[in-house]
């Protein structure tokens, strides 16, 4: 099965050329691009590491997804369209995947890009080392390379093809052989210097103050990219990065790094777009993280009455300034193939709440209080902040105490998911266009301790794990689908973890940009057709 039908539907080497740019295509009547100029993009810190390959992250990818390209990136419609890869198909027991490689295209260096190179990035590093995708090539056993054009994964277990496909736009950036074999790959001066086959050109890195990126003359898409040159710039105080936006100095803002307040203004502004247009790909969810080692939480009826005691959608309206909105399972509604409508859900009901505690057995003593709870919050994310005292007060009026205690990053991810250091924990899924590529990890028992965003709340299902495992392999679609919404009744029956609200990354963008935002993961794409409006 052939999935790249773009170049089937068109003809001639333009429209052909067209087909093969997730979206490249003018609309009748639009304004020819202009040629030239520099974009200055906000970014909230510095990644110290600029390989995707090595690292799975939006943050990574708004720089170096316009150095490094993947074998395939998402259309307007959010379905996959080649790059590295011109074509693909699966045999029918779905273990082999034979991907057509595009010729003539060459590294930043100067040599020939070839299916060694795609045979190296998957076997060392997609397999060995990129977070999601250990799990997702786990049973990857080989690629061959019976030419230069032509790489031939070979699995032990089935891989269904409309996964691998959808994962690859994240997890399938290829980095070059030449420059990598024999070294330690986690220090590699091109980790933070990257060498691609991208539209730009890594040219600076200039430590806790910017990098910039500049055209390169031999893209292998003839008159792309039109824009000279493009400069990220580390701005993490968000007063600082509005002041920015606003005087000019910064085009775009693209991951929601500015305070919720700014965003609402901004967006009353005709001089910017404030957007989540474009970040479809980017659905995140905000948590609610229980340790069933603590005997309040390992009763279900505990789970439900906190779960309703929350008011999300007033907390969404009124903090989040109607940038989100109540999730309803494990899977954002920007993912129609697998989003789960006839699921259990929970209403705010305050009442339900206090009579679910009750017959748990967790009565109100003489101060009204119920029991107390530790709350660890994720430092990342305004919304995060918000959310954990939303909590904590909602809780309070159910009898139920809450302290929330606050690390750094590195702390966060020690206290909740290496020593199970918490009642409760709060942050954020970012669902990644696919339930096996960063989902199911929530739910399935046996991940290594300490692994951040996998299930380490103490808790195991046998019926889930038998879901997911199937679901895994299964190459049939439809039947694909059905597993997951048997998931999804699962696990919003046992409520192991709560998605409380969902959202999309907003971006803020200076109407002078064109073609920006016009496939669902924008943000992490080439930007090879994006201009400035003089």
């Amino acid at each position: 099965m052939t999935l790249s039908r773009r170049n089937a539907l068109l003809t001639g080497p333009a429209l052909a050329l067209a087909a093969a740019i997730p979206g490249v295509l003018q609309a009748q009547g639009a304004p020819t691009p202009r040629r030239g100029g520099s974009v200055t993009v906000h970014s909230t810190g510095e990644q110290r590491i600029l390989n995707p390959a090595l690292r799975a992250s939006t943050g990574v990818y708004v720089i170096a997804g316009k150095i490094i390209e993947a074998l395939v990136d998402l259309d307007a419609k959010g379905d996959p369209a080649p790059v590295l890869a011109t074509a693909w198909k699966t045999t029918p027991d779905g273990k082999t995947i034979t991907f057509t490689l595009r010729e003539g295209v060459k590294w930043h260096d100067g040599k020939p890009f070839t299916s060694a190179d795609v045979q190296f990035s998957a076997m060392e590093m997609w397999k060995k080392h990129l977070n999601y995708s250990t799990t997702l090539q786990l049973y990857l056993d080989a690629v061959d390379t019976p030419d230069a054009n032509t790489a031939v994964f070979r699995y032990s277990r089935p891989m269904p093809l409309d996964l691998l496909l959808r994962a690859l736009a994240d997890l399938g950036y290829v980095v070059p052989r030449h420059v990598y074999e024999g070294t330690n790959l986690l220090e590699n001066p091109a980790n933070t210097a990257p060498i691609g086959t991208g539209p730009f050109k890594f040219s600076k890195y200039e430590r806790g103050q910017y990098v910039i990126a500049v055209r390169n003359e031999n893209y292998w898409r003839p008159g792309f990219p039109y824009l000279d040159q493009i400069i990220w710039r580390f701005i993490p105080d968000q007063a600082a990065a509005t002041a920015a936006i606003e005087s000019g100095q910064i085009h775009i803002s693209p991951e929601g790094g500015l305070a919720l307040s700014d965003l609402d203004r901004l967006k009353k502004s005709p001089k910017f777009e404030v957007s989540t247009r474009g970040n479809e790909g980017n659905a995140v969810m905000n948590t609610i993280e229980f340790n069933f080692r603590r005997k309040e939480l390992a009763d279900r009826r505990v789970r439900e009455a906190i779960v309703r005691a929350i008011d999300t959608n007033f907390f969404c309206e009124n903090f989040l300034y109607g940038f989100a909105k109540p999730a309803t399972g494990p899977y954002p509604s920007t993912s129609p193939k697998f989003f789960a409508k006839d699921v259990p859900s929970y209403a705010f009901d305050k009442k339900k709440a206090e009579a679910l505690l009750d017959e748990a057995g967790y009565k109100r003593n003489a101060k009204g209080q119920r029991f107390s709870l530790r709350l660890v919050p994720a430092p990342w994310g305004e919304d995060i902040t918000l959310w954990s005292t939303f909590m904590q007060q909602s809780l309070q009026q159910v009898g139920i105490g809450v302290e929330i205690v606050r690390y750094d990053a590195a702390g966060f991810l020690s206290n909740v998911y290496k020593d199970w250091n918490f009642d409760l924990a709060t942050g954020w899924h970012q669902y990644r266009g696919d339930p096996a590529v960063s989902t199911t990890v929530w739910y399935r028992s046996g991940s290594p301790k300490g692994a951040p965003w996998t299930n380490q709340w103490g808790w195991t299902s046998d019926g889930v794990d038998k879901l997911i495992d199937a679901a895994a392999f299964e190459i049939d679609p439809a039947k694909r689908r059905k597993l997951y919404a048997d998931l999804a009744t699962q696990i919003n029956t046992e409520i192991p973890v709560w998605m409380a609200a969902e959202r999309l990354l907003i971006s803020v963008t200076n109407k002078n940009l064109q073609n920006h935002h016009n496939q669902p993961r924008w943000i992490s794409s080439n930007w090879a057709d994006l201009w400035l409006a003089a």
